[in-house]
Parts: C-alpha cells; sequence; structure tokens
C-alpha cells in the first residue's frame, strides 16, 4: 500500500518483495518454459550436415605440364611491343623499395637486378633465396619475367616475394625493357 505523508509517497517493504517476486517468477517462467519446449521438441543433428549430391566424374587428359602450355600461349613479342623503357623506369620505382638495379648495387629486401635478363633464376650468390627459386632451373627470359611479374606467388609456388603483381600488358612490358636496359650487354627483344 501506498501512505502519502507530507506529501511524499513511500511503499511499504511488503509491496517491494511482491514487485521482486513477481519479476523473478517471469523469468524462471521464461526459463522453465524454454527447458520443457526443448525437451518436449528434442531434434537430433544429424551426423553429416547438409545433402550428399551425386556428381559423375570426369577425367580429362592433358598433354604436358601446365607451364610449358601457358609459355606457348603467350605472346611476347606482342605484349613487349606495347612498353616503354620511361614508363618502365616510373613503374621500376615500386620495385626500388626491395631490389637494387644499378650495376654492382648491393642486394636489399630482394636481390639486385642489374643484369637479370638472360641470368638464371636464383643466380645471384650473395643472396639467399626461397627454395623455390633456388630450385627452379631456368633463366630469367622475357617470358619467365613476364608470368613472374604478372603473380609472383602463383607463378612460382613459394617464393618469398609479397608482391601482388603488374596486372596490365603494357606496364609488365614497360618494366622488362628497363630490366634489359640495364644490362652490360641487353638481351635483343623478340
Amino acid at each position: 500500500m501506498l501512505y502519502v505523508q507530507n506529501n511524499i509517497f513511500k511503499m511499504d517493504s511488503f509491496e517491494l518483495n511482491k514487485i521482486i517476486a513477481a519479476i523473478l517468477m517471469v523469468a524462471l517462467l521464461v526459463i522453465g518454459l524454454g527447458k520443457i519446449t526443448d525437451s518436449v521438441f528434442h531434434v537430433e543433428k544429424p551426423k553429416n550436415p547438409g545433402y550428399a549430391v551425386e556428381v559423375e566424374q570426369v577425367t580429362a587428359k592433358v598433354s604436358g605440364t601446365s607451364s610449358e602450355t601457358i609459355e606457348a600461349k603467350v605472346d611476347i613479342s606482342a605484349i613487349m611491343s606495347l612498353g616503354d623503357v620511361a614508363s618502365g623506369e616510373k613503374i621500376f620505382k615500386k620495385c626500388a623499395a626491395c631490389h637494387s638495379i644499378k650495376s654492382g648495387g648491393k642486394n636489399k629486401i630482394g636481390p639486385a637486378l642489374y643484369n637479370i635478363v638472360g641470368r638464371k633464376v636464383g643466380g645471384v650468390t650473395d643472396y639467399k633465396y626461397s627454395k623455390a627459386l633456388a630450385e627452379y632451373d631456368r633463366n630469367w627470359t622475357f617470358e619467365e619475367l613476364n608470368g613472374f611479374l604478372k603473380k609472383p606467388a602463383s607463378y612460382i609456388k613459394g617464393t618469398k616475394m609479397s608482391y601482388a603483381g603488374l596486372r596490365k600488358e603494357k606496364d609488365r612490358a614497360s618494366v622488362i625493357k628497363y630490366l634489359n636496359q640495364n644490362s652490360d650487354s641487353p638481351t635483343p627483344l623478340p
């Protein structure tokens, strides 16, 4: 009961106890109903979630290795005709953070790239290459550089070079021309 005394409402402690008891009863009722409905409407979970879909197996016969197939499809002379040395020098500024291009330049995070065109992959003796590059038994040709610069991590799996790559053929051709120019004896363009 509420009593009015000096214009101030006062609540009896019994009334307060009833309100708290009502709140607790509602909470217990909600929790109890949840437990009861879980036991009444029990659903067993399947051992393997999802549905099995029958798919007919088709095998394809592939002749030759995949890298040889990719190389055969690339017309490097057409790609190289897109680039120019001046653009390659500008684009190479991204690479200069990790690579030196000067004659006698030292290795940075990546190996020095002077004389790279025609050099054996992993051929700088005082640089520690990833196992994938050290075991890659090829030379840096225009085709190899084009494939590697497109997306290094997928071209030679296991390389520690984390660069995303150059998507545009013109950019790759320009960088390759710039790399070729920075050599004691540049390789003739295809």
